[in-house]
């Protein structure tokens, strides 16, 4: 693959890291007011357990692979957007770009893989705001993706 790929990749695995902070951020705000319970790397974590896999597993040690999976996703995500994006614009485009991507994300985990292996339902079939939530906060996870990623892609290799 061509090394700018790479770079590319790179550079948005590492937008990812800022961008699941301001969502974690977020979602922890939320939770706090009582707007959301369980956030999906929660979900996800505890039908592991449900199922067997962790079950044994101390609390403490649950929490940070709760946390290790959402930052996980979150590069992840970060590193596929990266290699989409191989011309930067300005930060308010790339903020736009970024939005898109994350209710992108959002779709296809959501309303994709989650409801697949189980871990809750589709999206149609939930409480409305129990569905936008989710569709904002990974609007704000993009477009913080976004700006960070333009702001790593403004540094010399």
């Amino acid at each position: 693959m061509e090394n700018g790929f790479i770079a590319r990749a790179a550079k948005g695995a590492a937008g990812g890291v800022p961008a699941t902070l301001v969502l974690s951020a977020l979602r922890g705000s939320l939770s706090s007011m009582g707007i959301v319970h369980k956030t999906a790397p929660m979900q996800v974590v505890e039908s592991f357990t449900e199922s067997g896999f962790a079950s044994e597993w101390p609390p403490t040690a649950k929490r940070l692979l709760t946390l290790g999976a959402h930052f996980g996703y979150g590069a992840g995500a970060g590193t596929a957007f990266g290699a989409l994006r191989s011309e930067k614009e300005d930060y308010a485009t790339e903020a736009a770009v970024g939005a898109s991507l994350g209710v992108l994300i959002w779709g296809l985990g959501w309303a994709g893989w989650l409801p697949l292996l189980g871990v809750h339902q589709a999206p149609w079939s939930q409480n409305t705001s129990k569905v936008l939530l989710p569709i904002l906060d990974h609007a704000v996870f993009g477009a913080v993706w976004g700006v960070s990623n333009k702001a790593f892609s403004r540094r010399k290799d």
